[in-house]
Protein backbone atom coordinates (compact mmCIF):
# COMPACT_ATOMS: atom_id res chain seq x y z
CA UNK A 1 0.00 0.00 0.00
CA UNK A 2 1.60 3.15 -0.73
CA UNK A 3 2.25 5.05 2.25
CA UNK A 4 1.55 8.31 0.61
CA UNK A 5 -2.23 7.87 0.68
CA UNK A 6 -4.28 7.67 3.75
CA UNK A 7 -5.69 4.53 4.87
CA UNK A 8 -8.99 2.69 3.88
CA UNK A 9 -11.02 3.51 6.64
CA UNK A 10 -14.47 2.17 8.27
CA UNK A 11 -15.95 4.91 10.51
CA UNK A 12 -12.17 5.42 11.51
CA UNK A 13 -11.47 1.62 11.76
CA UNK A 14 -8.65 1.45 9.19
CA UNK A 15 -9.05 -2.11 7.22
CA UNK A 16 -5.19 -2.84 6.37
CA UNK A 17 -1.75 -1.85 8.08
CA UNK A 18 0.38 0.44 5.73
CA UNK A 19 3.12 -2.29 4.84
CA UNK A 20 0.27 -4.56 3.36
CA UNK A 21 -0.63 -4.93 -0.06
CA UNK A 22 -4.02 -5.85 -0.54
CA UNK A 23 -6.00 -6.13 -4.37
CA UNK A 24 -9.18 -4.33 -4.59
CA UNK A 25 -11.76 -7.60 -3.88
CA UNK A 26 -9.73 -8.11 -0.46
CA UNK A 27 -9.99 -4.34 0.76
CA UNK A 28 -13.61 -4.73 -0.17
CA UNK A 29 -14.45 -7.62 1.48
CA UNK A 30 -12.63 -6.21 4.85
CA UNK A 31 -15.16 -3.48 4.21
CA UNK A 32 -17.93 -5.04 4.18
CA UNK A 33 -17.20 -7.23 7.23
CA UNK A 34 -16.36 -3.46 8.86
CA UNK A 35 -19.93 -2.54 8.34
CA UNK A 36 -21.09 -5.71 9.50
CA UNK A 37 -18.79 -5.74 12.71
CA UNK A 38 -19.86 -2.16 13.80
CA UNK A 39 -23.59 -3.26 13.06
CA UNK A 40 -23.41 -5.74 15.57
CA UNK A 41 -22.25 -3.49 17.86
CA UNK A 42 -24.73 -1.16 17.36
CA UNK A 43 -27.61 -3.88 17.57
CA UNK A 44 -25.76 -4.66 21.26
CA UNK A 45 -24.41 -7.97 20.20
CA UNK A 46 -20.81 -7.40 20.71
CA UNK A 47 -19.07 -5.11 23.28
CA UNK A 48 -17.91 -1.70 21.76
CA UNK A 49 -14.86 -2.23 23.15
CA UNK A 50 -14.48 -5.51 20.99
CA UNK A 51 -10.52 -5.15 18.88
CA UNK A 52 -10.13 -3.81 15.93
CA UNK A 53 -9.44 -6.47 13.27
CA UNK A 54 -5.51 -6.99 12.42
CA UNK A 55 -4.43 -8.16 8.92
CA UNK A 56 -8.17 -8.61 8.21
CA UNK A 57 -8.83 -11.49 11.04
CA UNK A 58 -11.63 -10.48 13.90
CA UNK A 59 -12.03 -12.24 16.97
CA UNK A 60 -14.40 -14.69 17.59
CA UNK A 61 -17.20 -12.76 19.57
CA UNK A 62 -16.98 -10.83 16.43
CA UNK A 63 -17.84 -13.65 14.25
CA UNK A 64 -20.14 -15.09 16.54
CA UNK A 65 -22.29 -11.50 17.09
CA UNK A 66 -22.42 -11.07 13.17
CA UNK A 67 -24.13 -14.01 12.19
CA UNK A 68 -26.79 -13.55 14.84
CA UNK A 69 -26.53 -10.10 13.44
CA UNK A 70 -27.68 -11.56 9.79
CA UNK A 71 -29.63 -14.11 11.21
CA UNK A 72 -32.10 -11.73 12.71
CA UNK A 73 -31.51 -9.26 9.47
CA UNK A 74 -31.64 -11.63 6.63
CA UNK A 75 -34.69 -13.54 7.56
CA UNK A 76 -36.37 -14.86 4.07
CA UNK A 77 -39.29 -16.94 3.66
CA UNK A 78 -39.48 -20.49 2.15
CA UNK A 79 -39.37 -20.68 -1.46
CA UNK A 80 -42.92 -22.12 -2.64
CA UNK A 81 -43.46 -25.47 -4.36
CA UNK A 82 -44.69 -22.96 -7.45
CA UNK A 83 -41.34 -20.81 -7.37
CA UNK A 84 -39.32 -24.14 -7.31
CA UNK A 85 -41.52 -25.50 -10.44
CA UNK A 86 -40.38 -22.39 -12.33
CA UNK A 87 -37.02 -22.27 -11.40
CA UNK A 88 -36.27 -25.63 -12.30
CA UNK A 89 -38.70 -25.57 -15.50
CA UNK A 90 -35.87 -22.98 -16.84
CA UNK A 91 -32.68 -24.68 -15.70
CA UNK A 92 -33.80 -28.35 -15.40
CA UNK A 93 -30.16 -28.98 -17.70
CA UNK A 94 -28.44 -28.03 -14.30
CA UNK A 95 -29.87 -30.62 -12.48
CA UNK A 96 -28.75 -33.49 -14.89
CA UNK A 97 -27.49 -36.24 -13.67
CA UNK A 98 -23.91 -37.72 -15.16
CA UNK A 99 -23.10 -34.60 -16.97
CA UNK A 100 -19.53 -34.32 -18.20
CA UNK A 101 -18.10 -31.30 -19.95
CA UNK A 102 -14.25 -31.45 -21.50
CA UNK A 103 -12.72 -28.17 -21.43
CA UNK A 104 -9.63 -26.43 -21.74
CA UNK A 105 -8.66 -23.18 -19.95
CA UNK A 106 -6.52 -20.11 -19.60
CA UNK A 107 -6.43 -18.34 -16.17
CA UNK A 108 -5.28 -14.52 -15.12
CA UNK A 109 -5.04 -15.41 -11.84
CA UNK A 110 -6.09 -12.80 -9.15
CA UNK A 111 -3.20 -12.02 -6.78
CA UNK A 112 -2.29 -10.24 -3.90
CA UNK A 113 -1.26 -6.71 -5.16
CA UNK A 114 -2.53 -7.55 -8.97
CA UNK A 115 -3.85 -4.50 -11.20
CA UNK A 116 -7.51 -5.86 -11.63
CA UNK A 117 -8.08 -3.44 -14.30
CA UNK A 118 -5.02 -4.52 -16.31
CA UNK A 119 -5.60 -7.89 -15.75
CA UNK A 120 -9.15 -7.83 -16.88
CA UNK A 121 -7.89 -5.88 -20.38
CA UNK A 122 -5.58 -8.95 -20.48
CA UNK A 123 -7.87 -11.62 -20.68
CA UNK A 124 -10.62 -9.78 -22.17
CA UNK A 125 -8.19 -9.46 -25.09
CA UNK A 126 -6.91 -13.24 -25.03
CA UNK A 127 -10.41 -14.04 -25.47
CA UNK A 128 -11.23 -11.77 -28.08
CA UNK A 129 -8.23 -13.48 -29.80
CA UNK A 130 -9.24 -16.86 -29.19
CA UNK A 131 -12.86 -16.32 -29.98
CA UNK A 132 -11.74 -14.30 -33.79
CA UNK A 133 -9.62 -18.00 -34.62
CA UNK A 134 -10.79 -20.28 -37.13
CA UNK A 135 -12.87 -23.48 -35.03
CA UNK A 136 -9.81 -25.72 -35.69
CA UNK A 137 -7.71 -23.84 -33.37
CA UNK A 138 -6.29 -26.45 -31.34
CA UNK A 139 -2.58 -25.30 -31.60
CA UNK A 140 -3.45 -21.26 -31.27
CA UNK A 141 -5.75 -21.94 -27.36
CA UNK A 142 -2.66 -24.38 -26.66
CA UNK A 143 0.05 -22.09 -27.30
CA UNK A 144 -1.56 -19.09 -25.54
CA UNK A 145 -2.53 -21.24 -22.80
CA UNK A 146 1.41 -22.22 -22.10
CA UNK A 147 2.40 -18.95 -22.97
CA UNK A 148 -0.49 -17.11 -20.28
CA UNK A 149 -2.12 -18.99 -17.86
CA UNK A 150 -1.23 -19.02 -14.13
CA UNK A 151 -2.61 -22.63 -14.01
CA UNK A 152 -0.12 -25.55 -13.98
CA UNK A 153 -2.81 -26.58 -17.30
CA UNK A 154 -1.04 -24.62 -19.29
CA UNK A 155 1.78 -27.04 -19.65
CA UNK A 156 -0.82 -29.58 -21.26
CA UNK A 157 -2.44 -26.39 -23.32
CA UNK A 158 -4.73 -25.80 -20.48
CA UNK A 159 -6.07 -29.00 -20.84
CA UNK A 160 -8.79 -29.79 -17.70
CA UNK A 161 -9.85 -33.22 -18.62
CA UNK A 162 -13.71 -34.42 -18.32
CA UNK A 163 -14.97 -32.61 -15.50
CA UNK A 164 -18.76 -33.33 -13.63
CA UNK A 165 -19.84 -30.17 -11.39
CA UNK A 166 -18.20 -31.83 -8.27
CA UNK A 167 -14.46 -31.31 -10.22
CA UNK A 168 -15.13 -27.55 -10.41
CA UNK A 169 -15.63 -24.53 -7.52
CA UNK A 170 -19.58 -23.49 -8.05
CA UNK A 171 -19.07 -20.30 -9.11
CA UNK A 172 -16.82 -22.34 -12.58
CA UNK A 173 -19.15 -25.01 -12.81
CA UNK A 174 -22.23 -22.48 -13.07
CA UNK A 175 -20.63 -21.43 -16.54
CA UNK A 176 -19.65 -24.50 -17.44
CA UNK A 177 -22.65 -26.99 -17.14
CA UNK A 178 -26.79 -26.75 -18.15
CA UNK A 179 -25.61 -24.70 -21.12
CA UNK A 180 -25.44 -25.90 -25.09
CA UNK A 181 -22.25 -24.04 -26.03
CA UNK A 182 -19.24 -26.20 -27.58
CA UNK A 183 -16.39 -24.30 -28.28
CA UNK A 184 -14.87 -21.23 -26.78
CA UNK A 185 -17.14 -19.06 -23.62
CA UNK A 186 -18.49 -15.99 -25.40
CA UNK A 187 -17.59 -14.26 -22.13
CA UNK A 188 -14.76 -14.38 -19.12
CA UNK A 189 -15.55 -16.90 -16.60
CA UNK A 190 -15.34 -15.60 -12.59
CA UNK A 191 -13.94 -18.16 -10.09
CA UNK A 192 -12.52 -17.59 -6.66
CA UNK A 193 -9.09 -18.14 -8.73
CA UNK A 194 -9.10 -15.60 -11.26
CA UNK A 195 -10.43 -15.08 -14.44
CA UNK A 196 -11.16 -18.11 -17.25
CA UNK A 197 -11.06 -17.65 -21.20
CA UNK A 198 -12.99 -21.37 -21.58
CA UNK A 199 -13.39 -23.91 -24.21
CA UNK A 200 -15.71 -26.76 -23.95
CA UNK A 201 -14.52 -29.25 -26.38
CA UNK A 202 -17.18 -31.94 -25.95
CA UNK A 203 -20.41 -32.00 -23.96
CA UNK A 204 -22.12 -35.39 -22.47
CA UNK A 205 -25.60 -34.28 -21.03
CA UNK A 206 -25.97 -36.98 -18.82
CA UNK A 207 -30.13 -37.82 -17.66
CA UNK A 208 -32.74 -35.33 -16.64
CA UNK A 209 -34.40 -36.47 -13.37
CA UNK A 210 -37.97 -35.31 -12.51
CA UNK A 211 -38.66 -32.17 -10.71
CA UNK A 212 -39.65 -34.35 -7.33
CA UNK A 213 -36.45 -35.84 -7.07
CA UNK A 214 -34.72 -32.57 -7.37
CA UNK A 215 -36.93 -30.25 -5.39
CA UNK A 216 -34.62 -29.81 -2.41
CA UNK A 217 -31.58 -29.25 -4.50
CA UNK A 218 -33.59 -26.71 -6.25
CA UNK A 219 -35.06 -24.96 -3.03
CA UNK A 220 -32.09 -24.72 -1.37
CA UNK A 221 -30.59 -22.39 -4.63
CA UNK A 222 -33.75 -20.47 -4.32
CA UNK A 223 -32.77 -19.79 -0.87
CA UNK A 224 -29.20 -18.96 -1.00
CA UNK A 225 -30.20 -16.21 -3.99
CA UNK A 226 -32.44 -14.67 -1.76
CA UNK A 227 -29.77 -15.22 0.99
CA UNK A 228 -27.65 -13.26 -1.01
CA UNK A 229 -29.54 -10.42 -2.30
CA UNK A 230 -30.50 -9.65 1.28
CA UNK A 231 -27.28 -9.08 2.28
CA UNK A 232 -26.45 -7.13 -0.60
CA UNK A 233 -29.27 -5.04 0.18
CA UNK A 234 -28.29 -4.73 3.94
CA UNK A 235 -24.56 -3.96 3.29
CA UNK A 236 -25.59 -1.29 0.68
CA UNK A 237 -27.76 0.30 3.38
CA UNK A 238 -25.03 0.09 6.07
CA UNK A 239 -22.74 1.38 3.34
CA UNK A 240 -24.79 4.45 3.19
CA UNK A 241 -24.91 5.16 6.48
CA UNK A 242 -21.26 4.87 7.16
CA UNK A 243 -18.00 7.43 6.27
CA UNK A 244 -15.98 4.80 4.42
CA UNK A 245 -12.91 6.08 3.23
CA UNK A 246 -10.55 4.87 0.26
CA UNK A 247 -12.37 1.51 -0.95
CA UNK A 248 -14.98 1.71 -3.65
CA UNK A 249 -18.31 0.44 -2.31
CA UNK A 250 -20.70 0.99 -5.02
CA UNK A 251 -20.89 -2.93 -5.33
CA UNK A 252 -21.01 -3.41 -1.59
CA UNK A 253 -22.90 -6.27 -2.70
CA UNK A 254 -21.16 -8.74 -3.52
CA UNK A 255 -21.69 -11.39 -0.68
CA UNK A 256 -19.04 -12.29 1.81
CA UNK A 257 -19.21 -16.03 1.14
CA UNK A 258 -19.55 -17.69 -1.00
Amino acid sequence: MDMSEPLPRVNGVALAEPQETLDVESLRQRACAELLRQAAMAAGLLDADDPEPRDGAMTERASAAIETLLETELRQPEPSDEACRRYHAAHAARYAVGERVRARHVLFAVTPGVDIAALRQRAEACLLDLRCQPADTAGRFAEVAGATSNCPSGAQGGELGWLTPANCAPEFARELFGQPEVGVLPRLVHSRFGLHVVEVLAREPGTLPAFEAVRSAVAQTLRQQAYTTALRQYLQRLAGRARVEGVALDAAAAPLVQ
